[in-house]
């Protein structure tokens, strides 16, 4: 996300910039129900990838939305071709954002990397969704980014 054009960085950093004007206070608060409805909601998503990047772990973010774009590919052409680009970025031992996952969910990836299903990644997946709601998501929380953010919207909706 670049800093220049991303209103999350702007409203968080300075201020400068409002938030969407259908970004609400109940979906702001809704976040901090639980991680799944943070990662339902239109905006939550957005909003936490910000904060990941931030903290240097976007990785795990990059890679759920990879798959759930990947689970959607109809083309067994298209499948191959995405099931090993997301293998070198986030699989494979050393690559540029590699997720952390155990060794036997990198090795069933790697056996099925060959013949790639729509399902190929979804232990990965899992895997990387629990360590976001278990290590991030709890800091996120507590982090001045998400609690300027809900005051700056507190504030919008009052004036």
């Amino acid at each position: 996300m670049n800093r220049r054009k991303c209103w999350i960085c702007k409203v968080c950093r300075d201020g400068s910039e409002r938030p969407p004007s259908n970004l609400t206070v109940e979906e702001v608060l809704q976040w901090a129900q639980s991680f799944e409805k943070l990662m339902a909601t239109k905006y939550g998503p957005a909003v936490y990838a910000a904060y990941l990047k931030m903290e240097h772990s976007d990785e795990n973010m990059k890679f759920w939305m990879a798959c759930e774009t990947y689970k959607k590919i109809a083309s067994r052409r298209s499948r191959v071709s995405r099931a090993k680009k997301l293998y070198e970025i986030y699989i494979q031992p050393e690559s540029p954002r590699e997720i952390n996952i155990d060794s036997s969910t990198r090795e069933a990836i790697i056996r099925n990397i060959q013949e790639p299903t729509q399902s190929c990644f979804e232990e990965a997946q899992k895997v990387v969704y629990m360590h976001m709601e278990r290590d991030s998501y709890p800091r996120f929380l507590k982090s001045e980014m998400y609690q300027k953010l809900l005051k700056t919207i507190q504030s919008n909706n009052n004036s």
